[in-house]
């Protein structure tokens, strides 16, 4: 499929639009919110055919990782740490993951890795540029 592995590489945040209130809807503890603001994350894509490993890297060396095939469910993790299950789909070119209380879209776009979280009517938009 085309773009299929246009996702692969490592990209680190450039910018985001409503995360207060995005963080605040999920109901993210405040210290997570703290470590979450403006935060230099590096998201680092690793992807063969279907199958990823998705690997965050937040500043002072916590890692989050999340490893899934499109179309299986796989063990994840949320932002604020929970552990659940989800199938994430492939949909015109973007992963997309229902979260236990937030849906999340991933895609490349213009070069950048750009994330939208939506929960009760709250977008949360992540931009992410391509560093290697």
């Amino acid at each position: 499929p085309k773009g299929a592995m246009a996702f692969a590489g490592k990209y680190e945040f450039e910018g985001d639009e409503n995360y207060e209130a995005f963080v605040q809807k999920i109901g993210l503890p405040s210290d997570k919110v703290e470590m979450g603001r403006n935060c230099k994350i590096v998201t680092e894509v690793v992807q063969n055919g279907n199958d990823f490993t998705w690997t965050q890297h937040f500043p002072g060396g916590h890692t989050t990782t999340n490893s899934f095939t499109v179309g299986k469910e796989a063990d994840m993790e949320t932002m604020g740490g929970k552990k659940f299950k989800a199938t994430v789909k492939m949909e015109d070119g973007k992963l997309v993951a229902e979260f236990p209380n937030y849906r999340h879209t991933a895609e490349i776009s213009g070069g950048k890795l750009v994330e939208i979280s939506t929960c009760a009517g709250v977008v949360y938009k992540r931009t992410s540029k391509k560093i290697a």
